[in-house]
Order: C-alpha cells, then structure tokens, then sequence
C-alpha cells in the first residue's frame, strides 16, 4: 500500500488516471477516528441522522453531473450510469422513509415468567467496512452504506481500484455535510487495502467473486467479526412449454446482457422446452441482432465495453472452450477490441453442456447458451447442477405452474415471468444459496436490521426469591 495504482480507461485501453491507497498507519488512523466520532452519530438520534442523509442528497444533486461523469469515464457506458446514480437518490429517500419504524425499539413486555420482564434495545456496530466491485461502482459502493449510516454506524468504502474516478466527486459531497464527513470515509485501493480493512474494522460487507469472497469470509471469522458476502451466480432461466416468448425472449434478453452482462443477476443459462426450443432461438437471436454497440459514441447503441481487461480474457476463454466442445453462436461469439476497449456483441449459443465453462463458471459477459429439456424435472435439475445460487427465473403460461418449478430451484430469489426485478424491487428479503453468498439478506427490512446487535435487558418486577433459587 502507499504505492500510485494506475487505471486504464475501458473505451480506449489506455491508462489515464491513478490511485493511492493510503498507508497501513494511514487506514488504522482514519479507522479510529470513524470508530470515535460513531458514538455522537449515534446518540444524536435517527432523526437527526435522517437529516444528515437528505443533506447528502441535496449534495450529490449539486454534483449530479461531476457524479455520472465519472462514472461513464469508469465503466464506459452511459445509461447505466444515469440509472445507477438516480437508484442512490431513491435509495436514499426510501431508507429515510423506512428507518423510523424499522429501528423502533419494542416495548417492555412479560416472558414466560410472569416477574421477569423483558425489554430489547438495538446496538450498531461502531465501524463498517464495505468492500465493493467494479460493474456499478457507485451503487454496489452505496446498497450496503446507506442503511448502515442510518442504522448508526460509521461506514469506511473502499470501493474497485478498477473504477475508482468517481470516489473524488463523491468525496466532495461528503466533505460538504458536516454531520455525514465524520462518519463516511472512502478510501483508494487494491486487494491489499482491502484485507488491511478487515482487520480495523467491526463488521464487513463484501461484494465480489467467490473466490475473493471466501478469502474475505477466512479474514474475518479470524478476527472474529461478522461478514455479510454477496458473492457470484451463473442465474438459470427456465423457459417452460406454455411460457409467453415474445415476453420470455425480451426479458431474458435484458436480463442477460444489460451492462454487457457484468451484473451478478445475470441470466447466464437458459434452458426451454424442447417443443418450443427452435422458435424461441429464432427470436431470441433476432432480438439481440437489434441490439448495437455504444461505439464510437456512447449514445450510438446498448451495449457498453467490457470494463475489465481481465474480465474480457474470461468471456474469450469460455467462448473458445464452448466452440471447441461443439457449441454454435448465431450471433456475436467473439470478443474484439476497437480503439483499445474490449467489446462483445450479445451473443447466442446453443449445442451446449454442462461440460463447457459458459454453463459452469461466471462468465460475467453478454452470453446467452441455450439449452433444451424434456420434463420440468430435467429442467430444475439442470437448474440446479451449479455452485451458486443467486437468482432465477422462470416462464410459464401461469403463476401456478411457474411457482411450482421455481418453488425447487436452490437460489434467493425467482424472477416469475420477468428477469433481473432484484435490481428493480427492493422490498423482498432473499439470501443468497450455496457460495453465492453469506450473511442476512441487503434487501428488506433485515438490510438494515443486519446493522444492529440486540441487546436484551431482563428485569425482574417483583422482591420475591426465584423458585430455583438455593433453598438454604
């Protein structure tokens, strides 16, 4: 740590910015100054930390352009950004709305001895740690941050030494809320100052790869704090015979490949019924040749750059493993670079298997392998033949009959005849299933309530001697 990072510009492949993570004694210090201002915010009450929070709206309106602009410059892409950035506004507004009824305590009540009384009270942790990715910087930076703010917590950000420009614009609206810059800090830096992190802080939310993830998970359990990991899927579609495909195509489409697919809720498998299998290639592979690069300006079409280099080596390396194992792409298949940037086309593929690594690993690209099914049976065992479990979705001409295959697909949440509605609906809590993810769910009331540790008080309302008491 200490040392200048530099950081490529994904639409021209070349370096035009950089970094400084801060020094070990630097974090350790700005951590202790978080963890000590923490007890004001907390005891200044949740209305006045309401107030703060509107505060820091009205700021990042003020900085609304300086904001997306830096976001563009990070991902490479447009309308996600405006979208990304909108989404934190009305984040805003909805944990203020939200926090007053999900943060009172419960009144004193009776246990089950009638002269013990209990009364709760909730305790924030003091410091929170938030580790977040490169594919929505300033939203990913954010889910976590704002309801812990509320919750009472001081939040340190280190968000991706891969999009990090818009840390400098952001930093700027912390620093004009007086009541908010004593508490939030975002911090630059790589995988190191990530891990330092862990160890100054009391509680982490992480999201990311499975396998950073799970290094993540090991640092903290060794200093013994609570990790809430959201981590990678490889989310199923299942496409069932009475499905609507004109609706299953147009939805599937989004929800595989908006922000080039580099979204943990990407459709990445789809699998159809057999007897409507050909005619729902047809539209889908006409739908997605519509579909244009956002190249040589970002107005010109929908599909932005890659904004990983690594993670344009990843989508090549599934590709040509899916080509050599026999898959067939009708449109797109290939990564290519132009100007410097690394872009792929929407990209079909069907004659695809479980052997290749486009239907096995993350391939967090604009990847659509299609594969067909005999029995509903099939179906969700194909589904469910993976190591994650994020989301899903599932099509069908009823409710009824899309509910009883989604109620056996292992993942949080199951789109029913729609894809990617976590990014949209907000309300439903979900946790992830097998390495997906750890931890209580970031979306519902439990987003927040994750934030609080209970505390119980168990009073005793009568002088009289407990009957299990020594009888001397």
């Amino acid at each position: 740590m200490g040392e200048t990072i530099n950081v490529h510009n994904p639409r021209t492949g070349k370096i035009d910015y950089s970094i400084t993570p801060p020094t070990p004694k630097q974090l350790t210090q700005q951590c202790n100054h978080l963890r000590e201002a923490q007890s004001d915010w907390q005891q200044g009450g949740l209305e006045q930390r309401i107030e703060a929070m509107q505060a820091w709206k009205q700021a990042l309106l003020s900085q609304q352009d300086q904001v997306i602009e830096a976001i563009v410059t990070d991902t490479g892409r447009l309308s996600e950004s405006v979208t990304e950035f909108n989404s934190i506004i009305s984040s805003i507004d909805r944990w203020c709305q939200l926090a007053p009824e999900l943060l009172s305590e419960p009144e004193k009540k009776l246990t089950s001895i009638p002269f013990i009384k209990l009364q709760q009270e909730s305790i924030p942790y003091q410091l929170v740690g938030v580790i977040s990715p490169w594919n929505f910087p300033l939203l990913l930076s954010l889910i976590d941050t704002i309801p812990a703010l509320l919750a009472g917590c001081s939040v340190i950000v280190k968000p991706s030494e891969i999009t990090p420009r818009f840390i400098k614009p952001l930093k700027t609206t912390i620093t004009s809320v007086p009541k908010l810059c004593n508490i939030l800090a975002y911090i630059e830096g790589a995988g190191d100052t990530g891990a330092a992190l862990i160890e100054n802080v009391d509680l982490v939310c992480f999201t990311g790869s499975v396998t950073t993830g799970k290094k993540v998970a090991e640092a903290a359990a060794k200093f013994f704090i609570p990790a809430f990991l959201e981590l990678g899927g490889k989310d199923p579609a299942i496409v069932l015979s009475s499905a609507d495909l004109e609706l299953a195509t147009s939805a599937i489409l989004w929800g595989s490949v908006v922000n080039v697919g580099q979204s943990c809720l990407s459709i990445e498998r789809i699998y159809v019924a057999e007897s409507i299998f050909n005619d729902f290639v047809e539209k889908l592979v006409a739908k997605a040749k519509r579909l244009d690069l956002a190249f040589p300006s970002l107005e010109k079409g929908q599909i932005g750059p890659i904004i990983a280099q690594r993670q344009a080596e990843i989508i090549a390396a599934h590709l040509k493993d899916a080509e050599e194992k026999g898959a067939v792409a009708h449109c797109g298949g290939k990564v290519e670079q132009l100007d410097g940037g690394w872009w792929c086309r929407p990209t079909v593929l069907t004659q695809v298997n479980h052997a290749m690594q486009v239907m096995r690993a993350e391939t967090f690209g604009p990847i659509m392998p299609v594969m067909s099914f005999a029995t509903s049976e099939e179906a969700i065992k194909l589904a469910n033949d993976t190591i994650y479990g994020l989301s899903a979705a599932v099509f069908a001409g009823s409710e009824a009959e899309a509910i009883a295959v989604a109620s056996n697909i292992d993942a949080g949440a199951i789109n029913i005849n729609d894809a990617g509605l976590t990014a949209m609906i907000h309300e439903a809590e979900k946790n992830s299933f097998k390495f997906s993810g750890m931890g209580g769910s970031r979306m519902g009331a439990a987003a927040l309530k994750r934030f609080m540790r209970k505390k119980a008080f168990l009073i005793k309302n009568e002088s009289i001697p407990d009957p299990w008491w020594f009888n001397y």
